[in-house]
């Protein structure tokens, strides 16, 4: 029981050091050596081996991944690839449609590999054109840039690059489609239903007569002089080609036995797509090469501090796996009443939102729990793609409590405050995710996938 009381501790722990802006590459050892302690593990030895062997194994598997992925961001940011897309896509929707122009250039960026970070900083001079063109607050910018990047194609779309779609692959021996129609179906309740609300926000905002004001001189958009942007549709090739490359690999490499044994995975096949993304902006885009190594020295050094991160909580999470209390915590969870997709929903949405990361908190849950899924698929008959796209999903739930640190980025970008916005952005990406999952379960437990 003391044990038991540890991990409770440690997590409780995580979370309010976390809330209060720590720097979770320290608190998670920290929060770590709290289980160890309790459940009669030697501090250091708990450190150094299995904390270390969790944070080491996730670096090693993701690592090329994120770097890729930030690397692309990057570039697609820097040579106005990005730019370009989002421009056409709010022209062609135009302000009658301008919630929904934001949500859908934000989207079509997530589901082409762009990192949401970049997507943020890339879409808001573009929102704040479109939303005074439009006369709607800057109140509800957040909302619509958080629905189109923090929700469905980081979680639900099939075959999305974003890492919340990745990580639960190698757990469960599954590819970026696993279980297409559960992921549609949340897509759709994702997408209506937050669009649904944000429009139902603007005509409440409009009501109270509050409309489009200017932004401080600090959060005002700034247009570059003479900038010249790519044509949008040859913009768009690396996108397409990054989502083609990625879906389309499994189906013609295949790993033998020894090559599984011998370390070969389906992680590959994101590196090979990204590389692809990455050598094509960098051709069409040969005339910018300076903008180019610069994007490959940030986007380098931007992915260390993000897989540190993630990996700073899988190390924990290897920690709370390693004590005697985990067996007691796993007796816990799994007999909480259902379907055993309802308990896996339920443990990676508490971890999110204690570590308020998205991938830190599947991380964990997988590190800890994966294998005993695993396990509950084989015996229960329920797909593995089921528990795979339920832990996507549950990731994008709680982690967008207002410490994520994704949250403080788009309100500090905007000029926006939480009094301000922070509830629309918890309505489409905290509430609406958790209500997204339900119709997901429901089909998996009737064998639709």
């Amino acid at each position: 029981m003391l044990s038991l009381f540890g991990i409770f501790l440690g997590l409780g722990l995580l979370m309010y050091l976390a809330l209060k802006g720590y720097s979770i590459i320290w608190v998670a050892p920290l929060c770590a050596a709290v289980v160890a302690f309790t459940g009669g593990l030697d501090i250091i030895s708990t450190y150094m081996g299995p904390y270390m062997t969790g944070l080491v194994g996730f670096v090693k598997t993701w690592f090329p991944a994120f770097m890729l992925s930030a690397i692309f961001g990057n570039m697609m940011e820097t040579t106005g690839a990005a730019k370009s897309i989002a421009i056409v896509l709010t022209k062609w929707l135009g302000a009658k449609f301008a919630i929904a122009s934001i949500v859908i250039s934000c989207a079509v960026l997530t589901l082409g590999g762009v990192s949401l970070f970049v997507v943020v900083f890339a879409i808001y001079p573009l929102a704040l054109a479109i939303f005074k063109e439009a006369n709607i607050t800057r109140k509800l910018i957040p909302g619509a840039i958080a629905l189109g990047a923090f929700t469905f194609t980081m979680t639900a779309v099939p075959g999305t690059p974003q890492i919340q779609n990745l990580i639960p692959m190698p757990y469960f021996g599954t590819t970026a489609t696993a279980a297409p129609i559960m992921g549609l179906t949340a897509t759709a309740v994702l997408f209506f239903g937050g669009l649904y609300y944000l429009e139902w926000k603007r005509k409440k905002h409009e009501a109270n007569g509050e409309v489009y004001s200017e932004p401080d001189a600090a959060h005002a958009a700034k247009a570059k002089q003479n900038e010249t942007l790519p044509n949008v549709f040859v913009a768009l090739i690396p996108l397409v080609v990054v989502i083609a490359v990625l879906n389309t690999l499994p189906y013609f490499v295949k790993f033998t036995e020894e090559q599984l044994a011998a370390g070969r995975s389906t992680n590959e096949f994101i590196v090979y797509a990204l590389l692809s993304g990455i050598a094509l902006v960098s051709l069409f885009n040969f005339n910018k090469r300076e903008l180019l190594l610069k994007s490959l020295t940030v986007g380098s050094q931007g992915a260390i501090g993000a897989v540190l991160n993630t990996s700073a909580a899988v190390g924990f999470g290897t920690v709370v796996r390693a004590v005697p209390g985990f067996a007691d915590l796993t007796n816990m969870l799994l007999s909480i009443p259902g379907n055993p997709l309802i308990s896996l929903s339920v443990a990676v949405n508490l971890l999110a939102g204690a570590t308020g990361s998205a991938s830190g908190g599947m991380g964990i849950a997988l590190a800890a729990l994966g294998a005993k899924y695993l396990e509950l698929s084989r015996t229960s008959g329920i797909s593995a793609q089921a528990f795979h796209r339920i832990a996507s999903l549950s990731s994008g739930g709680l982690d967008t409590l207002p410490h994520n640190g994704a949250v403080l980025t788009l309100l500090n970008n905007t000029g926006m405050t939480h009094k301000d916005s922070y509830f629309d952005i918890m309505v489409v990406s905290l509430i609406m995710p958790i209500i997204a999952t339900v119709p997901a379960i429901i089909l998996a437990v009737l064998g639709i996938y």
